[in-house]
């Protein structure tokens, strides 16, 4: 082995699809459970909104899906000799859209616990509701725009192993 492809390089890899898929995967859960408590306390006062009320917890599970992209392409790159550049890389991709992730679930669960439990008060709220889950879930996009940009770039090292 050379410095530039150590026997340790692929635990970075590993350790960027693991980050991607935990970070994302707590990130859609706390948003699920946060809003589902809020959605569970509106379903007694009004439940005739219980199906339009669902959507935070309908954008809560889409952080998980982004994780799981990113975890399988990062995976897709393992391999037994790779370069430490290559690590670093899928480490930083799996970091980018898990933090992300977690950081929009948080966001979503906040939002949506508050925002259904208005609604069932004021209706007119609704529209607002979902404009802040849109800027709540974007959070997890970008950070799956740069995690796929991060892992087209592993395999572009000019170091062969």
């Amino acid at each position: 082995m050379t410095d530039y492809c150590p026997v340790y390089a692929p635990f970075f890899g590993a350790m960027g699809c693991t980050a991607a898929i935990v970070f994302s995967c707590f990130g859609a859960a706390y948003g699920t459970a946060k809003s589902g408590v809020g959605l569970s306390a509106m379903g007694v006062l009004r439940p005739d909104l219980m199906m339009k009320a669902i959507v935070p917890v309908v954008m809560a599970g889409i952080i998980g899906i982004y994780g799981l992209v990113v975890s399988v392409l990062i995976s897709d790159g393992l391999k037994m000799k790779m370069a430490l550049y290559t690590g670093f890389i899928q480490l930083g991709a799996g970091l980018a859209v898990g933090l992300s992730g977690l950081a929009a679930g948080f966001a979503i669960g906040i939002v949506g616990d508050a925002g259904v439990r208005a609604t069932a008060q004021q209706p007119r709220l609704f529209v607002g509701m979902i404009l802040i889950l849109i800027f709540a879930e974007v959070l997890g996009l970008y950070g799956l725009i740069v995690g796929l940009i991060l892992n087209t770039k592993a395999t572009g090292g000019d170091v062969q192993c």
